[in-house]
């Protein structure tokens, strides 16, 4: 039927996830590609766009009927032009025309969206964010993403880059963060900065519980083998979570108060192992707000691999920023 089918392409660094579905978000046909990038932009957005045209195949839909396509990838880009600037983990890509390529080999509208505020999308529309008006997402995956939506709506930012939560500083001349800056709450609590962290304790004698879990490999070190740890109770592990509660609350307790939000939802990590963060992690952000804001609900995320396909959908309902 024309008009109520979307696509939607949520774009990773070593997966992709390419999904048609009706408008309410039942999903008619989905497909997963595994280490898909071909070194060049046109090569890789030529294969996106035939797991588009074969999905349309396989459920029977004309393109033509397909009323729009949503892409989430990672940023820097320009959602109002779809070009996508430089992503950190695309080889190839840079200044990468996204929507002007696939509306042209696919013969539809296209939309692209910043990976985080897909998610944010997501989650308010599908999972843990449903009910609030005011509410913040975070990835908390190999960094800290963020979106937001703030009275109903998503929220870019004057220069389409809101959210960027991960990098408001914590800790004064703290770690030094991958974006070049020092003590950003991600190189407290993202997953590539807490790997390093744990590989440089394994290193210096003063994590063995560790080391043991990993077998020796500094390689195999992960925050897997550190939530691992923290539920056989080890010492070094349980100490690294106080740690990573209490930074997550001080940058968390800042967005509540600058943005009188109602509704935290956290992914990755946090979504996958609630029964560990969660408690400590509300009583110390409702004690480093004031008392009016103590009602805030820090939830995890609902959707877990759900997610990917989720969020692209979304993103294939929205009318990119006229500015």
């Amino acid at each position: 039927m024309p008009g109520r089918i979307r696509a939607g392409i949520d774009i990773g660094g070593t997966k992709v996830v390419a999904v048609l579905a009706r408008e309410r978000g039942e999903v008619l046909r989905e497909v997963r590609l595994e280490d898909w990038t071909l070194g060049s932009w046109e090569r890789d957005l030529a294969v996106l766009a035939d797991a588009v045209s074969q999905l349309a195949d396989d459920a029977r839909v004309a393109l033509t009927t397909i009323a729009s396509v949503g892409v989430s990838v990672a940023g820097p880009l320009d959602p109002r032009t779809g070009v996508v600037l430089d992503p950190p983990n695309l080889l190839g890509w840079e200044d990468v025309p996204l929507r002007e390529f696939l509306e042209e080999r696919l013969g539809v509208p296209v939309r692209v969206e910043n990976d985080a505020d897909a998610g944010a999308l997501a989650e308010w529309r599908f999972g843990a964010g449903r009910g609030a008006h005011n509410l913040v997402f975070l990835t908390m995956s190999t960094g800290v993403g963020g979106g937001l939506i703030l009275e109903d709506r998503l929220y870019r930012g004057a220069r389409f880059q809101a959210g960027e939560i991960g990098h408001m500083p914590v800790v004064p001349d703290g770690r030094p963060c991958a974006c070049g800056l020092r003590g950003c709450l991600e190189a407290y609590t993202g997953g590539a900065a807490l790997a390093a962290r744990l590989r440089e304790d394994v290193e210096r004698g003063a994590a063995e519980g560790i080391r043991e879990l990993a077998g020796e490999d500094l390689a195999a070190i992960t925050p897997r083998i550190w939530v691992e740890a923290i539920r056989q109770g080890d010492p070094y592990a349980l100490a690294l979570r106080g740690e990573y509660v209490d930074h997550l609350s001080r940058g968390l307790a800042i967005v509540v108060m600058a943005l009188d939000l109602e509704r935290i939802v956290l992914g990755t990590i946090i979504q996958t192992n609630p029964d560990l963060f969660l408690a400590p992690l509300r009583e110390q952000v409702r004690e480093r707000v004031w008392a009016s804001h103590r009602d805030v609900d820090v939830r995890a995320g609902e959707l877990g691999p759900r997610l990917p396909a989720y969020a692209a959908l979304c993103v294939a309902e929205l009318e990119p920023p006229s500015s």
